[in-house]
This record gives C-alpha cells, structure tokens and sequence, in this order.
C-alpha cells in the first residue's frame, strides 16, 4: 500500500512540473493570450526594426494593447512596413499617434510602444501611424562612438 502511494505522488508530481513546464514556454514564446480577430489593423513604417519580431507587444504606457501580426519589407519605400493589430476597446488612438520601438531591459525583447497624440479623429482599421522612431541598435552606437574616438 505504502509503495503505491509513493509512486502515485511521483507521477502527481511529474505532470505537475510538464505543466509548469508548458506553461513556461507558453509564457516565454508570446502565445499565452490566445490570438484574437476582435480589434483593428493599422500599420508603421520604420527605417530599422532591430529584433522585433510577429507576436510582439504593442503597448501604451507600458498597457498592452496589441499585438504585431506581420513584419515585411517595403521595396518602394525601403523601410520596414509593420502591421499591429490593436484590441478593439483601444478604438479611441488619435491620427497624430507615434509608435517607437523600445527594448524591454538592456537586452529584452522588443515591443512597439505608442503615444497618443492631441487630434481629435481616431485611428481605424487601415489607417497608417505616420509618426515613428526606429530601434535603437546597440551594435550601431558603438560603432559611432568608435569611430569619434578614433578620428578625433
């Protein structure tokens, strides 16, 4: 009897720790909300996206609101064009609105953030954020401190 519960609780506790496991890397990979059509569509355009990545965040004031649902190359434009799907309770962004993409710790993920500006017309599904600031990338400021330090 003693046997059988000893092996009952190691196989309780063995599926307990696959699902913290699997809730780890559901947590870790972005998929933890489950992705929803309910929200609208707008896009960006940015010189440099550094590591963004599909499945980013989109947030205001450190709120998320969305998400970014494909990153493509614009021939024409030469920038990259990023498609962001916002929650449809977030209907109320002005046309005006920047979106910047910002690095969550020194070496985090990236995210698209966003902030509101002073129009009184909102963004709908379609519309274009024509304010925006490319990634800071870290390889790119070091190369520029070097070479001033090295020509002057």
């Amino acid at each position: 009897m003693t046997t059988r519960f000893i092996e009952t609780m190691v196989g309780l506790f063995v599926v307990l720790g696959v699902l913290a496991l699997f809730m780890l890397a559901m947590k870790v990979s972005n998929l933890s909300r489950l992705t929803s059509n309910d929200g609208y569509e707008v896009s960006a355009y940015f010189e440099n996206i550094g590591g963004l990545k599909v499945r980013s965040p989109v947030t205001v004031s450190g709120v998320r609101v969305g998400q970014v649902l494909e990153i493509v190359y614009d021939s024409d434009r030469y920038e990259a064009k990023v498609l962001m799907r916002i929650q449809a309770s977030h209907d109320y962004f002005p046309i005006d609105t920047t979106a910047s993409i910002y690095t969550a710790g020194l070496l985090g993920e990236q995210y698209v953030a966003l902030e509101p500006g002073a129009e009184d017309d909102v963004l709908v599904a379609g519309d274009h954020i024509e304010f925006t600031q490319s990634a800071l990338v870290l390889e790119e400021i070091i190369g520029k401190i070097v070479v001033k330090l090295t020509s002057g």
